[in-house]
This record gives C-alpha cells, structure tokens and sequence, in this order.
C-alpha cells in the first residue's frame, strides 16, 4: 500500500466570499468540476443541508463516470472547506480532500485543492509506474480554472447540467 497526494493551486482574481460559496453548495459544483459532464447521463443526488457540513452529493454514471459519494465534514467560512470522497466504481476508495483559501493580495484569493489517499490493490501497483499526481493533477488544473472563471461570471442560482444535455439527471433528498 502506498500513500499519496496531489495538490493544485491557483491565483483568482475574487475574494474568498465569493468562491467559497462554489464549493461549500455541491449544487455549484455542476458550475466548475472538471468531472462534470464525464458521462452523458450522470444522475446526481444531494442530500443533508444545501452547504456546509453533513452536506452530501453523489453521483452514478456510466463506466467512465463510475459511483461515488462525497460529504463535507469540514466547513471553516471563506478559509477551508474538507471532504470525504468514496469511490465505488470503477474501483473503490476514501480519499481525503480539502479545498483552502487564502488572500493574495487586493481581492485575491489562493486557492488550494489537496487530495490525499492510498492506494490499494491494482492502484498500488498503476501508481509506481503512473503517479496518482500524473492521473488527476490535470483535473485538479482544470477545475480551478473553471472554477477562476465561474466566480467571475457570477452564479444565477440555477443549476448546470454540467454537459448541456437532457440526459443528466438530479434527485435531492433530505434526510
């Protein structure tokens, strides 16, 4: 077993009011996940609060999308907000992930998402030959940048499909 973890950041040009909110409300995420729209027919589920802790998302799609589950177990307003992903399919897995905020500079915000995990199994071995940083650092790369560019948009409330499709689905259920 061997552990790992893949960290990402990036200057934006918002203060950390305005991207927390993004990331603390998984119905935001539709705005700015580099995972989104992976499978054309992603059905989603939210339940628990809307944001903050207990807030829970997740998510069945086809084989490339997988099964998991995410909850917010961690929720420090405008400074740190901390997750725990579970993978199902297409293998299994708890990663930890937090998402930081810190001011640089006027309006700024650095933001941080960190991942941290072990690999297990078939992901032990893929992982000393093809690094856990390799496979999902450009996600991490690529989420930031959206999510740069939806706090500057702004955010009418409405929920993104995520691939501009009719075929996504969302169900919430509260507990």
């Amino acid at each position: 077993m061997s552990s790992f973890a893949i960290s990402r950041s990036r200057v934006v040009d918002a203060p950390a009011e305005t991207l927390f909110p993004f990331v603390d409300d998984f119905h935001r995420w539709t705005a700015w996940s580099p995972f989104e729209g992976v499978g054309p027919q992603l059905e989603r589920t939210y339940s628990g609060p809307t944001a903050g802790v207990g807030a829970r998302y997740a998510w069945r799609g086809d084989r490339k999308a997988g099964a998991g589950s995410m909850e917010i177990t961690e929720s420090d307003p405008h400074t740190r907000i901390g997750l725990t992903v579970e993978f199902i399919k297409p293998f299994k897995a708890v990663n930890h992930t937090t998402f930081t905020f810190d001011a640089a500079g006027a309006g700024s915000t650095r933001v941080t998402w960190t991942m941290t995990g072990r690999n297990r199994g078939l992901w032990a071995l893929l992982a000393r030959i093809v690094p856990m940083d390799r496979i999902l650092g450009g996600d991490f790369e690529k989420g930031l940048e959206q999510l740069a560019v939806a706090a500057t948009r702004g955010w009418s409330g409405g929920r993104s499909t995520g691939t501009g499709t009719d075929t996504d689905t969302e169900r919430e259920e509260h507990a």
